[in-house]
């Protein structure tokens, strides 16, 4: 794709954004939950799909893109990113999604220092990147990281959807200082804490003087208890995994898997409990002595035991702020390249993630908000790029800060506007 074609698109749609409906035509639709849709029709009207037909008629009056046959997918959803918490990661200044001291710790919510004007995020919705769920990196009090959000990444405007969508909490090697040094503290921690906040919801008034939890965050995990919020819990290790299964059990409440480089060991008591997992498609490696059984094809393994895949690829944490919309594609491809079946995948970056923090969007389906992406190529491919995105059934700028340094900056050309890199 050319970069300098997108931007006169957009310019073009731009102005005749006020003009309703629009129908996408000759698109290779890919509604996710339904098999793909070949010279489909997409019609959107205010904000919405109105339906999604093969050969379908354009309604008078409608404007029109013309897909030429590229690949249409929803809005690509992050299940487990930074974005807006952290600018310049050796600037302290810009990094807000962890604290270390203080008494935080479900209650460290990070819904107010999520910046809609980071640089990072046009770089994110120009790789395909419509939704995304925030999460707090950790909080001072153990094992909690805190409460994430979920976001919509509208070029204007609030970006913050849902504040406080699901509390967050790391077992295993990443807390164990805070905790004492042993895992088992963590657990009898995390325990302890969920138990006393039931407690606390029953009488509305502080507890003992020796009550380990204050009533902030008390009051935090009340909506895990009552099953409006998940708890995701971070954690690799095959005997970690069991006791957050044990832990949801016992205490009746919905969690969501993450990271789990040997989850892939434990795939039928995650189907069977229908626990999600938001794994690294590029963990490989034993990186800590909790990972010793990672491998290349978990996300493959634990899709077919029917247990319900995200991605979020973190580079060693890199992209969880930069490149989070093409870390977490490239991911996906790299784990259909070891056994994970395509439209799994797709899913995986699309209506899995949407689903498991309870957000709209990765669906083409009439009634779905029309986050759409029309691709230049294969979207699981890292060279491919948008062609053309809508956000809530309006075309969104695919510039950012690199490209305009690269259009101000890079060499001209008498033949060709942008440079190779840059198409």
């Amino acid at each position: 794709m050319i970069r300098l074609a997108a931007a006169c698109l957009f310019a073009v749609l731009a102005q005749a954004a006020a003009a309703e409906p629009l129908a996408i035509v000759h698109a290779r639709a890919f509604p996710i939950a339904s098999a793909p849709v070949e010279d489909a029709t997409i019609l959107i009207d205010n904000g919405h799909i109105l339906s999604v037909a093969a050969h379908g008629a354009v309604p008078g009056g409608a404007r029109v893109i013309d897909a030429a046959g590229r690949m249409v997918t929803p809005g690509l959803v992050n299940p487990a990113t930074q974005l807006g918490l952290a600018e310049v990661a050796e600037a302290s200044d810009t990094v807000d999604h962890s604290v270390d001291a203080g008494p935080l710790g479900p209650a460290f919510d990070i819904a107010p220092a999520i910046n809609p004007n980071s640089t990072l995020i046009p770089v994110a919705r120009a790789d395909g990147l419509t939704r995304a769920m925030i999460y707090p990196g950790a909080a001072a009090t153990a094992p909690f990281s805190g409460a994430g959000a979920t976001i919509r990444l509208v070029p204007q405007g609030d970006i913050v959807e849902r504040r406080r969508a699901a509390i967050f909490a790391a077992v295993g090697d990443a807390g164990l200082a805070k905790a004492g040094g042993s895992r088992a503290a963590q657990w009898a921690l995390l325990r302890n804490a969920l138990d006393e906040a039931r407690r606390y919801a029953a009488r509305k008034t502080p507890g003992p003087r020796d009550q380990l939890l204050n009533h902030l965050d008390a009051e935090a995990l009340a909506p895990v208890l009552t099953g409006t919020v998940p708890l995701a819990i971070r954690a690799d290790r095959e005997s970690d995994i069991r006791e957050a299964l044990r832990l949801a059990a016992d205490q009746h409440i919905r969690i969501v898997l993450m990271s789990g480089a040997e989850a892939w060991r434990v795939a039928a008591p995650l189907a069977a409990a229908h626990v999600p997992v938001i794994l690294d498609a590029e963990l490989n490696l034993p990186v800590t002595f909790d990972a010793v059984g990672a491998r290349l094809d978990n996300a493959a393994l634990l899709a077919k035991a029917g247990v319900t895949i995200a991605f979020s690829v973190s580079g060693n944490g890199i992209y969880l702020s930069y490149d989070a919309g093409l870390a977490m594609r490239g991911g996906a491809g790299l784990a259909v390249a070891n056994g994970l079946p395509y439209a799994d995948a797709l899913k995986a970056v699309t209506l899995a993630p949407a689903r498991i923090w309870g957000m709209a969007g990765g669906l083409l389906a009439p009634g779905a908000d029309a986050d759409i992406v029309i691709w230049d190529g294969d979207p699981l491919e890292p060279s491919s790029a948008p062609a053309t995105m809508l956000i809530a059934g309006k075309p969104v700028s695919l510039a950012t800060r690199q490209s305009a340094l690269a259009a101000r900056y890079a060499p001209a050309r008498t033949n060709d506007p942008m440079p190779p890199a840059y198409r």
